[in-house]
């Protein structure tokens, strides 16, 4: 007996471990990403491309991608229908405009505030930032990608590029996505977050 349940607790271990190992990634938020569309509650996956996920390709980590930006807030910027892959416009208002230096060059960046997020918990200090770059299409993918903030206290906020990820209608056409403004564009080659997705 006492044989049986060593077997069973290390068949078990065993599987556990299995378990673990396919959800990679190198960060803590590349493991919760693969996490996420490993479960068909939160995948944006369609079931045939969810069956056969083995994680996400991200390009490596680089602490040179997270940035100090300077937010200035614009507080007089009216509300507008953002342009999406669908019919649908949703309410964002520009907050304000975010400038930082990466890899020795300045940029500013539009961040914004999706005004139906704001009564939802958790997306009170939620600030939205999609940008284009010279890795679209080359590397990732080609409609741009999404990073997030939150409201600082005060006019700086971290801005970390290595969690850049995909609009969802890059996996799966139901979705409708933002369009990132062609203001948002980085010229010049963000090599962090999520790279194109490869069906």
């Amino acid at each position: 007996m006492k044989n049986l349940i060593l077997l069973f607790l290390m068949v078990f271990s065993v599987g556990c471990a299995q378990e673990k190992q396919l959800i990679n990634g190198e960060t803590a938020w590349q493991k919760e990403m693969n996490s996420d569309f490993k479960d068909a509650t939160k995948s944006p996956l369609k079931d045939k491309d969810r069956k056969k996920f083995k994680g996400l390709d991200f390009y490596k980590f680089d602490s040179t991608y997270v940035v100090k930006a300077t937010l200035k807030r614009t507080p007089d910027a009216k509300p507008f229908k953002m342009k999406t892959t669908t019919e649908r416009r949703p309410d964002y208002v520009q907050y304000g405009v975010v400038t930082f230096t990466l890899k020795g060059k300045a940029y500013e960046l539009s961040i914004y505030q999706n005004l139906g997020l704001l009564e939802e918990e958790g997306y009170e200090d939620y600030l939205f930032l999609p940008f284009l770059d010279d890795t679209n299409g080359n590397g990732s993918y080609p409609g741009g990608r999404y990073t997030e903030a939150r409201i600082p206290e005060d006019d700086t906020l971290i801005l970390d590029f290595n969690t850049a990820y995909n609009p969802y209608c890059a996996y799966n056409e139901k979705y409708s996505c933002p369009i990132v403004p062609r203001e948002n564009y980085i010229p010049t080659a963000v090599e962090a977050g999520v790279k194109a997705f490869k069906k």
